[in-house]
């Protein structure tokens, strides 16, 4: 926990039943974790573009990390990517692309907007849930953030 406040997971992915998986498994860690779970990427757009000052607000903290899809109705998730990183507000936020795409295309185009990571979800229900718990102690527990950032003042 960056000073003494849980960490907050934003999780941006249209399939209900793969969110309540990376939930429930992040859930376990026993981190102060907080996660806020949007199904789309205009959503994702509108909660991370509102003025600094409303993230203040306890029920809608700025993210410490971002699981992003790249499937994502209304605004693609690479598209999501490229105004986080274009964005100086936002672009220190660590974002790892968590999708089933193992495309080429997908995974060059991810690191070339500036994804920390690319990830692919496994089919196998216990590979996924191995594939979270790292997820956990990598983002979570060793990687180091910087903090405080402007917009936490």
């Amino acid at each position: 926990m960056p000073n003494g406040r849980p960490i907050h997971i934003l999780h941006v992915e249209d399939d209900p039943a793969h969110a309540e998986i990376v939930r429930r498994n992040l859930a376990e860690f026993r981190v102060a974790n907080r996660i806020t779970h949007l199904s789309d990427g205009q959503a994702a757009l509108d909660y991370l573009n509102r003025p600094a000052g409303d993230f203040r607000e306890p029920d809608c903290p700025r993210p410490d990390l971002i699981l992003l899809d790249l499937r994502l109705p209304k605004v693609d998730g690479l598209e999501v990517l490229r105004h986080l990183k274009s964005s100086p507000e936002l672009r220190r936020i660590p974002t790892v692309i968590l999708t089933t795409s193992n495309a080429e295309q997908d995974v060059v185009r991810a690191y070339e907007l500036g994804a920390g990571s690319y990830l692919v979800k496994p089919v196998d229900f216990q590979k996924f849930t191995a594939l979270l718990q790292s997820i956990g102690y990598y983002w979570l527990a060793w990687n180091e953030r910087p903090f405080p950032t402007e917009s936490r003042t």
